[in-house]
């Protein structure tokens, strides 16, 4: 037997994965000098870990590793008392979103951006129009848009907007990314005046007493708007690519997301793998819209990456709007009415029953994974309903996105299904007061149940909805742990979750949701290193002070593709 043989024999415990998956030479990397979250039950934390071909080799003691891994060739990298965890693994988010906002205004609230009311949006609107310098007619885009934040108590208008921009199509689009407020040059390049009817499933707010549209357009009534905005060029979007990816990597994303993704996308991601430009992994979902067609012309769904890429993984449902737009879908009505001052209004869904019935039935048919969008109770019925019609099969891993306001009952049947729930505790923070207000106590701290959801046994990956929030899963992380909203209350004490129960749901528990549990999401021989290295130990440091945690470097199968400067 040769040395390096006796070597890994003397292992045992350390080493969790059988000798094939290990590779022919000494380590390229051993890290050691800080605490490593391995994220691993069987074995929580390492002094050392080792990394050879672009994955994990060894986790375990530091003398064993070192023994059995170093070479003349072999890194030592000490970390300096700063702690390893596994690469984030984005649940969900929309990553052409940071491809596209290099162009976009920011006109979020803080801490996001810099805007507080309505005279902040118009000054911030008109800094970037300043150094844009676009000519008459070309568009302006922002977003981050979120009227409930103004200190004006009132949203947005075209006539706030019309003096400082009469000659250019202002389009700011709503936080939750489900519509915008448009300025009358907007509304005149899109073709919606006061004949315009507002469509099934949309909400056009008005001009009181008139039919002329105010400005704000959401659901429906904001998707001809969405398909008609002016898209940038395909060289400047591959040219984007890197700082988006860049912007995720920052945050020690390894995994990123987008759900769904549609057409001009696809020819641009599918381009970009070819020429090699991705260098994190990237998810995408088929949209709903477009799936039917897709399985009639033969798409193959993939499991596997070409160049990072993975297209198509499943297909993307939207099933209801936004809580915090009031476009989302409940059984009991908001307790202060509609977007536009509507009376018992319960949200409506963006998809009837039948027709999600039929794609649902459709996806499982071809073996095909479903995520499906649903914030408000109403649309997760909706989903019930329709894989019961689908005859209930077992390990699809249908992932229902958001799962905003999921009653306990609905998590039984989460249970029962093999549901996932990806939650979103970021609005724990960003609009916890806001669902106080407009659903009550009881349902808002019931918002992202992950603690109770846990004790049933589901396993629970939560997201960032990037750029409904921004790509940064310590933020996410803190959240989960804290659920301490904008004014300072808590959200929901009974549903907070201990550090390590919201790192996994970061790590392993997303990379289950993509059936990567395999590859990814623990620190753990056999799999990818895909590896962060943080400022300080998420599971150890004052809970408060989680989000203060910074990632100084990111690793993606072995090799460092952001390191923070000093």
């Amino acid at each position: 037997m040769s040395s390096k043989l006796r070597a890994i024999a003397t292992l045992g415990c350390l080493m969790a994965a059988p000798a094939p998956l290990l590779a022919d030479g000494p380590a390229e990397a051993i890290y050691s000098g800080g605490p490593i979250v391995t994220v691993d039950d069987a074995r929580p934390a390492a002094e050392a870990v080792a990394v050879q071909g672009g994955k994990i080799v060894a986790v375990g003691g530091l003398d064993e590793v070192s023994k059995a891994w170093s070479g003349a060739g072999t890194r030592a990298v000490d970390l300096k008392g700063r702690t390893m965890v596994p690469g984030f693994v984005d649940a969900h988010s929309h990553f052409i979103n940071a491809v596209e906002m290099a162009n976009w205004v920011n006109v979020s609230a803080p801490p996001v951006g810099p805007v507080k009311d309505i005279a902040g949006i118009v000054a911030e609107v008109g800094r970037f129009k300043r150094r844009a310098n676009p000519g008459p007619g070309e568009w302006i885009v922002g977003y981050g848009y979120d009227g409930s934040t103004l200190l004006d108590g009132r949203e947005l208008t075209r006539d706030d907007l019309d003096p400082a921009f009469p000659d250019n199509p202002v389009v700011l689009i709503h936080v939750s990314l489900h519509g915008a407020v448009l300025n009358s040059a907007a509304f005149r390049a899109v073709g919606i005046d006061a004949s315009t009817p507002t469509p099934a499933g949309g909400v056009t707010i008005r001009k009181p007493g008139t039919d002329e549209p105010a400005g704000l357009l959401m659901e429906h009534s904001y998707l001809p708007v969405y398909l008609k905005m002016p898209k940038p060029s395909e060289s400047e979007l591959l040219g984007n690519l890197k700082a988006a990816q860049e912007v995720y990597a920052s945050r020690g994303y390894t995994t990123a997301v987008d759900a769904p993704l549609e057409t001009p996308s696809i020819a641009l991601y599918a381009k970009a793998a070819d020429r090699g430009l991705f260098y994190l992994d990237l998810i995408g979902y088929a949209r709903w819209l477009e799936f039917p067609e897709m399985v009639a012309r033969g798409t193959r769904f993939t499991s596997s990456y070409r160049n990072h890429l993975k297209w198509p993984a499943g297909v993307k449902i939207v099933g209801d709007g936004s809580p915090q737009g009031k476009t989302a879908y409940f059984t009991r009505p908001y307790l202060t009415g509609g977007p536009g001052g509507e009376k018992d209004w319960r949200g409506e869904p963006n998809v009837t029953p039948e027709a999600l019935k039929s794609l649902v039935r459709l996806a499982y048919d071809h073996d095909v994974q479903v995520e499906y969008h649903a914030n408000g109770d109403a649309a997760v019925d909706m989903l019930i309903d329709a894989h019961r019609a689908a005859g209930t099969p077992k390990g699809r891993r249908t992932t229902v996105i958001h799962s905003q306001f999921v009653r306990p009952d609905q998590l039984d049947k989460y249970v029962e299904f093999g549901f996932i729930p990806s939650f979103f505790t970021n609005h724990a923070f960003f609009w916890g007061d806001l669902h106080v207000k407009n659903l009550g106590e009881a349902r808002a701290f019931f918002l992202s149940p992950m603690k109770t959801a846990r004790s049933k046994g589901l396993r629970t990956s939560n997201h960032t909805d990037a750029a409904v929030t921004p790509p940064d899963p310590l933020f996410t992380i803190w959240t989960a742990v804290n659920r301490t909203s904008r004014s300072g209350r808590v959200i929901g004490p009974d549903e907070r979750v201990s550090p390590l129960e919201a790192l996994k749901a970061t790590t392993i528990d997303a990379a289950y949701q993509y059936f990567e549990e395999t590859t990814k999401g623990t620190i753990e021989p056999g799999k990818l290193a895909d590896l962060v290295i943080l400022s300080d130990n998420p599971l150890t440091v004052e809970p408060a002070r989680i989000a203060e945690i910074r990632v100084l470097e990111t690793i993606k199968e072995g090799k460092t593709v952001y390191r923070r400067a000093p």
